[in-house]
């Protein structure tokens, strides 16, 4: 059985807090966290790759210019993450919860 593939005209993809993300128009995306409240304003700079349409691609080298713009829907924490360690024969074992801080962007524009 092939897998279900969907292809999006208009795409860029920009890198924010040391990890990539594909940016389509109208879309919400869950990101490390930035500061601001819902509502804000906020654009990326680093724009790694843009594609516009029917076989036009932009490839930065390594970004491109111009910017894309997205709106702050919510603050919010990730699902928990539990850490454990334990060495045999030590008596030694440390149980850790994380959640990690993100922030959901809504694209507006991918600045083309």
């Amino acid at each position: 059985m092939a897998a279900h593939v969907t292809e999006f005209e208009r795409y860029a993809i920009f890198k924010t807090g040391g990890k990539q993300y594909q940016a389509i128009e109208g879309k919400t995306v869950a990101i490390e966290k930035l500061a601001g409240e819902s509502g804000d304003t906020v654009e990326f700079s680093d724009v790694l790759f843009r594609k516009l349409g029917d076989g036009q691609f932009e490839i930065g080298q390594p970004t491109l210019n111009g910017t894309i713009k997205a709106s702050i829907v919510k603050q919010m924490r990730g699902p928990k993450v539990t850490v454990f360690h334990f060495k045999r024969r030590k008596k030694s074992r440390v149980k850790k919860g994380h959640r990690q801080a993100l922030t959901v962007i809504r694209i507006e524009s991918l600045g083309a």
